[in-house]
């Protein structure tokens, strides 16, 4: 973005490039079109499930957290990629942690879920 861009002219291009890195995670990344296929199934059944706004956002947040570290894991691994192709100590501990941020999202994600539907289905 060139610098001096303000107001509503900035917030344009930031939407901009974040539209293209949606668009390039779609693009490039299966983990991300299989986790954003599972949002699209359980956003719906949130508005079921939840029983008032705390956990109808708790669901969905759920599902959104899981998605943003999903698409920092993306980013990370990307970075690391660009610098080289050779095994690096540092290289694979940055992609190690990455990876496991986003199975701690998931493990939240699917907890989440379960509790709040258990509530929900068993009382």
């Amino acid at each position: 973005m060139k610098p001096g861009y303000t107001g509503w002219r900035r917030v344009m291009h930031a939407t901009h490039f974040s539209l293209k890195g949606l668009h390039a995670a779609w693009r490039n990344e299966s983990a991300f079109r299989q986790e954003l296929g599972l949002c699209v199934v359980l956003l719906p059944l949130a508005w079921w499930i939840g029983q008032g706004p705390v956990e109808w956002i708790l669901l969905v947040g759920s599902c959104l957290l899981m998605l943003i570290v999903e698409l920092l894991n993306s980013a990370v691994e990307s970075v690391v990629d660009r610098i080289g192709p050779e095994r690096h100590e540092l290289s694979g501990r940055a992609k190690d942690l990455g990876s496991a941020a986003v199975m701690l999202s998931l493990f939240l994600a699917g907890l989440t879920w379960a509790l709040l539907a258990g509530q929900k289905f068993l009382g």
